[in-house]
């Protein structure tokens, strides 16, 4: 069975740093494009980061220069590091893994991150 198992979320202030993890199934991990997206009360799930596993990566515009996304094959692991954290960052942070050859992608159970002000 596929597993995405976050962790790292919290409160901070801002200004602070955060940094999330999500272990994944290795089956899956090896084969896929991982992403955070976030979701907001009130508003869509978004990208906010994703690498593939070449290790480029895409980040969205309102978060680059802040966020860092990597992965570490040998632990299964993504990883978002967040720095200079805005209360706009507060969102609940899903993990998802894009697997390729047409398989249906998987999502984490979210972490919350806060970020007061």
């Amino acid at each position: 069975q596929v597993q995405l198992v976050e962790s790292g979320g919290g409160l901070v202030q801002a200004g602070g740093s955060l940094r999330l993890s999500c272990a994944a199934s290795k089956s899956i991990f090896t084969i896929s494009t991982m992403g955070w997206y976030r979701q907001a009360p009130g508003k869509q799930r978004e990208l906010v980061a994703s690498i593939t596993t070449s290790s480029r990566t895409n980040y969205a515009d309102a978060v680059k220069g802040r966020f860092t996304i990597s992965r570490d094959v040998a632990k299964n692991t993504v990883y978002l590091q967040m720095n200079s954290l805005k209360p706009e960052d507060t969102a609940v942070y899903y993990c998802n893994a894009d697997p390729a050859f047409g398989l249906p992608d998987y999502w984490g159970q979210g972490t919350q991150v806060t970020v007061s002000s």
